[in-house]
Order: structure tokens, then C-alpha cells, then sequence
């Protein structure tokens, strides 16, 4: 049976039997049942690599200290809030932090005010963990946003907007040149990708 591990660029945690390519960690989740019973436990949500040193994890275990989360892509788990690991992906934090840091240069330095600030754009019922969406011209994002129409989140990438699903992404339609649109990403993370941090993306895309 799948377990309830898996965030859709809405943030929700579902249960589906398609693992994805990248890891999460929000904090402790879980019952010792396997299942969830909070959407987030610290404002630390972070992406990891499913590989690090060897390391090996039982999934959602009754012992540990975090939930295991999975993601299609780095795109998805941006979109939900989260930020690269500075462990096990220490390049690709220096990067996302310098940018980061570029773009808000009042913030005080180190992780703590960059998750705050993030915490407060990806989430608008803190305690609820309901989503915070922005409005947005959609001709002006990059490429790994992500947008919300018609109940579906939909990839921004060249001239196209991309389905996504758990599996994979599926339809595709061309990115309409005039639009204003429900944001997903968080602003923030969307600057970043415009300073030049370009976003993993499923093979599928």
C-alpha cells in the first residue's frame, strides 16, 4: 500500500505509489500508524537528495526525528515551499542562498530569516498549512514556476505550460503572451530563478 509521503506543488501530503526523484523533510509528521497527522512541524522545509553517503532510512519509521517526503522534481518541491538541503546538496544551497541574499539584502544573514520569510509566503493558514497563491503576469516567469488553473498546478517552461501529475507531466498548452495568473512558487523563489538558479525538472517534461 502506498504510504501518505508524497507533496504536489500545492503542498498537499498524499499517498500514491509513484515515489518521485527528490526527498523532503518538514519535520516529525507522523504517527507510529504511518500516518500524518500535521502538514508541517518546523518552518525548515528543505529538499534532499534520495542518495547521500550511503545512508539508509526506513520510510516514515515509528524511531525518527523527521517524515520522509518525495517530490517529481526540484520544481515541484519548490513550488510547495521547500529549499535545497545544506548538507547533502551543499553546492546547490550556496547558490540559492547567494541569490537569496542578492535579492533580499536587508534580511539578517543565515537560514533562520530565510525560512521565516519563506515560511510567511508559502503558507497563509499557518496552522492549517492551506496554501498562499499571488497573482502574476504569466508572461513574465521563468522557466520551474508553477501556476494553478482550472483546480490543476501547471509547469512554466519555454512557450508551454506543463500538466503535472504524480507520475509525470502530461497535457501540454501554450503559454498564453497575455495573462494574469494564481502563482504557486513562492515569490521569492521565483526571483531566484530569474537570478540564474535553474530548477530540476521531471524527464517527463
Amino acid at each position: 500500500m502506498a504510504l501518505q509521503n508524497r507533496v504536489d506543488p500545492f503542498g498537499q501530503i498524499f499517498a500514491h505509489p509513484a515515489r518521485g526523484l527528490w526527498l523532503g523533510n518538514r519535520g516529525w509528521l507522523h504517527a507510529p500508524s504511518r500516518t500524518i497527522l500535521r502538514p508541517w512541524q518546523v518552518r525548515r522545509w528543505i529538499i534532499c537528495q534520495l542518495e547521500f553517503r550511503g545512508r539508509h532510512r526506513e520510510v516514515m519509521s515509528p524511531r525518527r526525528t523527521w517524515t520522509e517526503l518525495f517530490f517529481l522534481d526540484e520544481a515541484t518541491a519548490f513550488a510547495a515551499g521547500h529549499r535545497p538541503c545544506g548538507e547533502c546538496r551543499n553546492p546547490e544551497f550556496r547558490r540559492f542562498r547567494d541569490a537569496w541574499r542578492a535579492i533580499h539584502p536587508s534580511d539578517p544573514f543565515g537560514v533562520d530569516p530565510m525560512d521565516r520569510r519563506l515560511h510567511d509566503e508559502r503558507l497563509q493558514g499557518h496552522g492549517k498549512g492551506e496554501k498562499r497563491t499571488t497573482r502574476a503576469e504569466l508572461a513574465a516567469l521563468p522557466d520551474g514556476a508553477f501556476i494553478a488553473d482550472t483546480g490543476r498546478a501547471w509547469l512554466v517552461l519555454d512557450r508551454e505550460l506543463l500538466a503535472w501529475t504524480p507520475a509525470g507531466y502530461t497535457e501540454r498548452r501554450p503559454r498564453p503572451p497575455h495573462a494574469t495568473v494564481d502563482l504557486l512558487t513562492p515569490r521569492s523563489i521565483v526571483e531566484v530563478f530569474r537570478a540564474g538558479y535553474r530548477p530540476h525538472v521531471h524527464p517527463t517534461a
